[in-house]
């Protein structure tokens, strides 16, 4: 089973782009963030052609998440948790997560909130968002030990500062601070690992790029997005990569596509 996560910047966009790169990638379940459309509005029929199932949940220009998978697609669920934080004014819970059962695995495709600054409200509503996120993926553990769950998708933290091509460059920004850092920790003292960084490691390894100040070519990135297995999923990992290819050319998400082999089912492209 080959397992992908892609922030695509807008999914209507970059239809073109995203298509042909599953069609290309061989993937069985592909996670998508930042969809930027409602429902009504998400190309279902485009990924039904290519013989995906699709579930997506949009409610506005802003956020959305989604997961096609021709494995299989049960269960789906688009809050983690009957207390998921909300934002805004008025107050409503933000489509951040969709989560369904493909093939045996419980994938959440997860945007987590930027932050924008350390004063900022998103901030705190931020912190609040991951920590109820880990105490859900906690539950499910224990709950259930052996089960197979992938959080995966844009969690807007740099867990280290290899994972930044200049630490001191966001110092006092979001992202690298210590509560966010933490936050994410958490997530792994939870029970779920980062299944891709044994397979691609840094320092240099990035899935993320400002459109700014030429950033991709001179190499600038951060490490922001993620697969993070349950031990069950860990066990299975056999490959990971980044497709840093397509972060190139003309109309790119800047987000790379991370992919995760299970089971050794085939040989992903290079790393880069």
């Amino acid at each position: 089973m080959r397992l992908a996560t892609w922030n695509v910047n807008s999914v209507r966009a970059r239809l073109d782009r995203v298509l042909a790169w599953v069609d290309r990638s061989d993937v069985d379940v592909v996670a998508l963030q930042e969809t930027k459309c409602k429902d009504e509005q998400f190309p279902e029929q485009a990924f039904r052609d290519l013989g995906y199932e699709v579930a997506h949940h949009g409610l506005s220009q802003w956020n959305g998440v989604a997961i096609a998978s021709r494995v299989g697609l049960e269960d789906v669920a688009t809050t983690f948790a009957a207390d998921v934080p909300v934002f805004g004014d008025p107050a409503v819970v933000e489509a951040r997560a969709i989560g369904a059962t493909c093939g045996g695995v419980r994938v959440w495709s997860l945007y987590v909130p930027n932050g924008r600054g350390l004063d900022d409200p998103h901030y705190a509503y931020k912190l609040v968002w991951m920590e109820s996120l880990r105490a859900a993926g906690r539950r499910w553990l224990a709950e259930d030990p052996a089960a197979q769950v992938a959080l995966v998708g844009d969690f807007n933290v740099a867990p280290t500062d290899e994972d930044v091509w200049d630490p001191g460059f966001f110092a006092g920004a979001t992202h690298v601070s210590g509560p966010e850092r933490a936050a994410f920790r958490a997530l792994e003292d939870a029970g779920y690992t980062d299944v891709v960084r044994p397979h691609a490691p840094g320092p240099g390894v990035y899935t993320y790029w400002d459109y700014t100040q030429l950033r991709f070519p001179k190499r600038q990135g951060m490490r922001i997005d993620f697969v993070l297995g349950s031990p069950a999923l860990a066990a299975r990992v056999s490959g990971a990569t980044v497709d840093r290819q397509e972060r190139k050319g003309k109309g790119a998400s800047d987000h790379a596509p991370v992919l995760v082999e299970l089971d050794g089912t085939g040989p992903l492209p290079p790393l880069y």
